[in-house]
C-alpha cells in the first residue's frame, strides 16, 4: 500500500529516476542526507539529528513549499528498485526573486549521471509545469562538482551574495528557460 501511495505521488519520470514529494515516511532517508558530511559542509547543517527532526523538516520545509507555491525539494529514487538516492527541485526563498534550484545525492549516487538526470528533468518541470522562465541556484563557492554541473546545464554565473559573517561566500547562478 505504502508503494502505491508513493507512486500515485510521482511528479517526474525520466528514464532512470522518478521524482516524488516528499512523505514523513521518508524521515530515515532524510535523517541520513542531511547528516552526510557533503550535505553539512556544503549546504549547513540543519539540526536534523533524530528521526523525529526528519519529520519535522519534512512537514516544516518541502510540504510547506508544496503548499505555498506548488514544487520543493522531491526525493529522487531508482526507478527499478525505489531505491531513495537524493533530492532535487525547485524551492522559493523569500529573499530572493525568483524560484531556485536545489539538489543533493548520497555519495553512493555520485559520478554515474543521475545528478545531471534529475537537475534536466526539474528545469523542464520548471519550464513547462509552472512556466518559470528564469532559474536561480545558489552554491558554496568550494563546490566544484556543483558548479561544474550548473555550468553543464546552462547556468551562468550572476553574482557572490554574503549570507552571514565568517561564512564562505555562496555564489549565485541564473538560468534564462
Amino acid at each position: 500500500m505504502l508503494q502505491n501511495i508513493r507512486q500515485a505521488m510521482m511528479i517526474i519520470e525520466t528514464e532512470r529516476l522518478y521524482l516524488r514529494r516528499l512523505i514523513r515516511d521518508d524521515a530515515e532517508f532524510i535523517l541520513d542526507l542531511l547528516n552526510q558530511p557533503s550535505w553539512i559542509s556544503f549546504i549547513g547543517d540543519k539540526n536534523v539529528h533524530s528521526l523525529n527532526d526528519a519529520k519535522k523538516y519534512i512537514e516544516l520545509a518541502p510540504m510547506t513549499m508544496y503548499e505555498r507555491y506548488g514544487f520543493g525539494l522531491f526525493l529522487v529514487c531508482d526507478k527499478e528498485t525505489s531505491t531513495p538516492m537524493g533530492l532535487c527541485g525547485l524551492m522559493k526563498r523569500d529573499n530572493l526573486a525568483d524560484a531556485d534550484l536545489g539538489y543533493a545525492f548520497l555519495p553512493q549516487f555520485w559520478h554515474q549521471g543521475f545528478a545531471l538526470e534529475a537537475v534536466e528533468a526539474v528545469l523542464a518541470y520548471a519550464k513547462n509545469t509552472h512556466s518559470l522562465s528564469r532559474m536561480l541556484a545558489l552554491c558554496k563557492t568550494s563546490n566544484a562538482p556543483s558548479i561544474k554541473l550548473l555550468k553543464k546545464v546552462g547556468f551562468r554565473f550572476d553574482r557572490d551574495l554574503k549570507l552571514f559573517d565568517g561564512e564562505e561566500n555562496l555564489q549565485i547562478y541564473q538560468l534564462l528557460l
